[in-house]
């Protein structure tokens, strides 16, 4: 049995602590906030309670395998459903589309709202399916900084077929080849803000991405999000885990070239290994500062931010769903703005109404909306203008498409910002998911699970591979038990990282 000491009790490092504690470790989870999930928490507002920030829900085998691992039965601890409909969309023009779970029935409705001939649209999902299954396992489930995940046969295959896998075109490219229609291609095309991407600029294999949602699943967690973060706590107390709640880490401390302890209100807590689940540019500059920094990782692009309104709505809208997008007339110059570090007057807005599954979050006959717009990463601009100017655009947007004056119908109010993101949950510049997606190299660019220069010294969360999300931030906490307890890692392994 070893000692092991967790930095941050994220979603990811809640998972890492479970994984730890199911092998016989003794464990010890470290926490700045008062609260566990970071960023998949809750917080209410009057009679309004509000998911505060991951609003989908994909795989949620990775939450039963985390359960199992403790030797608990999931139906006991976690119900969730899976939606009907996955997401309604709406255009300026007055079209609106309901996109079904069902991959025939979506075909079907776009084909009868927008002329598309079903085939089409199968034929993406198609493609989507076919990307996943050959590169799913080799880019998400397995570090890419070992040799050894090269030399898998899976692997050899998959290089094989990597030409056809539209690694040097852009999402949308692809969405534009096989989908033909503008409506269309622009739906298909904001799958690249699950990862804070431009699909203008994204390479096409992360076409992959509707795959999880269309094929795979979106999700509705009994309770709302807040029970992942919930359940997972409430496990890891079960299993003997140690939580420290607002007792943020000082320093890693690093002796002999390995990571040997946490510095803990000035006090040093000895560990055999070390698991960070901080944001790793916060990691190095914070608890790392005298080791070398990996500035080549560090200084990547980041990706994008969000601006959200909380907001108690004063009356119920039953054309709506749980999730719901207002787009833009012109997506491009939307990315446009947020390549240069700008917010548009016409931005695409997401609206998350959790009070459509549980009711209890509002109050009868209102909704809780979590109504969120894509903005850039925080480098300086002013963001009191930018908040009030599209708040101002989004009101208006939601008003005319909806035909209402929704000023009047909003009985409370917060908002979240890339400021606000970075100091409540450290991620560097407000950046959701870490660095960014743009470039076909990125997911190597990532920084890696474990440290080659720093023995017992593990990473995962979203800033660290294989990327940001509930999904893949659960999977970097499974790639760190590989690595831990399966075949060790080794210097010469260490390979695509300076770090």
């Amino acid at each position: 049995m070893a000692r092991i000491g967790i930095v941050g009790a994220g979603i990811a490092g809640l998972g890492a602590a479970i994984r730890m504690a199911a092998r016989g470790h003794e464990v010890d989870v470290f926490e700045a906030n008062a609260y566990p999930g970071g960023k998949l928490s809750e917080f209410t507002l009057g009679e309004y309670r509000f998911d505060a920030g991951p609003s989908l829900f994909t795989m949620p085998h990775y939450i039963d395998e985390l359960i199992r691992l403790a030797g608990r039965n999931p139906d006991d601890y976690f119900q969730y459903q899976r939606l009907p409909i996955v997401c309604h969309y709406a255009w300026e023009d007055g079209t609106t589309l309901d996109a079904h779970a069902d991959q025939q029935a979506f075909a079907k409705e776009v084909e009868d709202t927008l002329g598309v001939p079903a085939g089409r649209v199968r034929a993406m999902f198609d493609d989507s399916a076919r990307k996943y299954d050959w590169t799913g396992r080799i880019f998400l489930e397995k570090s890419l900084h070992k040799i050894s995940t090269w030399l898998d046969k899976k692997v050899a295959g998959a290089m094989l077929r990597m030409p056809t896998f539209d690694l040097f075109s852009s999402m949308h490219r692809v969405h534009e080849r096989t989908l033909k229609h503008p409506k269309l291609v622009q739906l298909f095309n904001r799958f690249a803000t699950y990862n804070g991407s431009n699909p203008y600029k994204a390479p096409g294999l992360l076409t992959i991405i509707p795959h999880f949602e269309h094929a795979l699943g979106a999700y509705y967690p009994e309770g709302g999000m807040v029970n992942i973060t919930n359940t997972l706590h409430q496990l890891g107390k079960e299993m003997g885990i140690r939580y420290h709640f607002s007792q943020p880490v000082e320093e890693i401390r690093v002796r002999n070239k390995k990571a040997d302890g946490l510095k803990v209100n000035g006090e040093c807590h000895d560990y055999d290994q070390v698991i960070c689940n901080m944001d790793v540019f916060f990691a190095y500059r914070k608890l790392m500062p005298g080791q070398k920094q990996p500035e080549r990782i560090l200084q990547q692009e980041k990706s994008t931010s969000a601006l959200i309104f909380y907001w108690g709505i004063k009356r119920s809208f039953p054309e709506l769903d749980l999730h719901n997008i207002f787009f833009s007339d012109d997506y491009r110059n939307e990315f446009n703005h947020l390549a240069q570090g700008e917010v548009g007057d016409d931005p695409t807005v997401y609206v998350n109404i959790s009070s459509k599954y549980t009711p209890e979050d509002a109050p009868e006959g209102c909704e809780n909306w979590f109504t969120m717009v894509n903005v850039p990463y925080n480098s300086g601009q002013d963001w009191d203008e930018i908040i009030a100017r599209t708040r101002r655009n989004t009101i208006d947007k939601l008003s005319r498409m909806l035909g209402v004056d929704l000023e009047s119908l909003i009985a409370v109010e917060d908002i979240l910002e890339p400021r606000t993101i970075e100091s409540k949950t450290l991620s560097h510049l407000g950046a959701l998911y870490g660095t960014s997606s743009n470039d076909r190299m990125a997911a190597f660019m990532r920084h890696p699970n474990f440290s080659r220069r720093i023995g017992n010294l593990y990473f995962c969360g979203g800033s660290v591979h294989p990327g940001g999300g509930i999904p893949l931030s659960l999977l970097s906490a499974r790639i760190i038990d590989e690595l831990m307890h399966g075949k060790s890692v080794n210097t010469s392994e260490a390979i695509l990282s300076d770090v």
